[in-house]
């Protein structure tokens, strides 16, 4: 090779090789850039007294964001309905849920993971008469009025039991927010309704229970409460996404070691007694990291647990009650349902 064109060659080198090198330095920095932490963390809660409230009241969440200098903020919803909206608009970056709602956001191709089971639902849903009805079936409900925040694990709830009770085309359904059922129940405008706490609670006070959500679970219906993510925020920030889960299993085992401490943490985080927060709690079961990943809930990466067959199951249902348009295939809900973060939690 000729001198001239060897340094011509060692030139091209020598550009290429500092232009690589800017850009490694470029990757580098965006890679620094999206890798900081956020100013502030906005979770979605509902008035119900579960793991979330305790660990709010407890601070658990501050434990593991304040000192990394992460405000953690907290929005009610009063359904899954406003928190899926909210997700939509990316206004939020983790909610709770009933799982039906889940599936609307999976249905729907929200930009969102399911990461957590709050609670597998009990005594804490049911299915409420008015007490002058004399009502003490399912099948007395014939021809009746009953509300329900629709798209809810409550109206899921309600149109098994319906079905069982084969009235499912005798009754009238009526979609209504929970502070709606209870000025409508005191109106007389609704006959019954299926609804959570505490709404559930006021409204047994001049009703009869007429079958709960673990009667049907016993039928094989089961319900719960759930936790997601933006993926605008976990694809950036996977570990806060696993220490916001390490918060939430701190309340879990404080409420399993003293249930008394925790009922107490969520009775003053919902502004109600002990009694009641204890009571509503033991209507539920609350599972820890380990039991997160088992057969029977979500199970891990490698292997989906029954709990993404309960999910398609209930997008089927839906689809056939109109409340979503399509069913997502098996591969989208187990893409859906993420362990991967229970699992960050448990290796730390």
């Amino acid at each position: 090779m000729k001198l001239k064109n060897k340094i011509f060659l060692m030139v091209g080198l020598l550009v290429l090789l500092s232009g690589g090198l800017a850009a490694c330095g470029k990757n580098k920095e965006e890679s620094t850039k999206e890798a900081a932490n956020p100013k502030e963390v906005r979770i979605g809660i509902i008035r119900v007294p579960n793991d979330k409230q305790v660990a709010i009241q407890q601070d658990f969440f501050k434990k593991y964001f304040d000192d990394k200098g992460i405000k953690t903020s907290f929005m009610f919803f009063d359904s899954g309905v406003a928190a899926n909206q909210a997700f939509a608009s990316g206004s939020i970056d983790f909610a709770e849920m009933g799982y039906t709602n889940g599936v609307v956001a999976c249905a729907t191709e929200l930009p969102v993971e399911l990461i957590w089971i709050h609670e597998v639902l009990g005594e804490n849903e049911a299915l409420v008469a008015q007490k002058e009805l004399g009502a003490t079936s399912v099948e007395d409900l014939r021809g009746k009025k009953i509300a329900t925040p629709f798209s809810s694990t409550s109206h899921l709830s309600l149109l098994k039991a319906l079905e069982e009770a084969k009235i499912e085309d005798d009754v009238t359904i009526l979609d209504m927010e929970t502070a709606e059922i209870v000025a409508a129940w005191e109106r007389g405008d609704i006959d019954a309704a299926y609804t959570w706490e505490p709404t559930l609670s006021k409204i047994k006070e001049t009703g009869d229970v007429l079958i709960d959500s673990r009667e049907l679970a016993e039928k094989g219906y089961l319900t719960a409460n759930i936790d997601l993510v933006h993926k605008d925020f976990s694809e950036k920030y996977p570990n806060l996404v696993r220490d916001y889960l390490l918060a939430l299993n701190e309340a879990v085992e404080l409420y399993k070691d003293n249930p008394e401490k925790a009922a107490q943490a969520a009775a003053d985080a919902l502004e109600i007694t002990e009694e009641d927060a204890l009571s509503q709690m033991k209507a539920t079961e609350w599972l820890t990291l380990e039991e997160q990943v088992g057969d029977g809930y979500l199970g891990t990466s490698d292997n989906p647990g029954k709990f993404h067959d309960v999910f398609y199951d209930t997008a089927v249902f839906l689809k056939e009650q109109g409340s979503i348009k399509r069913v997502p295939d098996e591969k989208e809900v187990n893409r859906f349902i993420s362990s991967k973060y229970v699992e960050l939690a448990l290796e730390k």
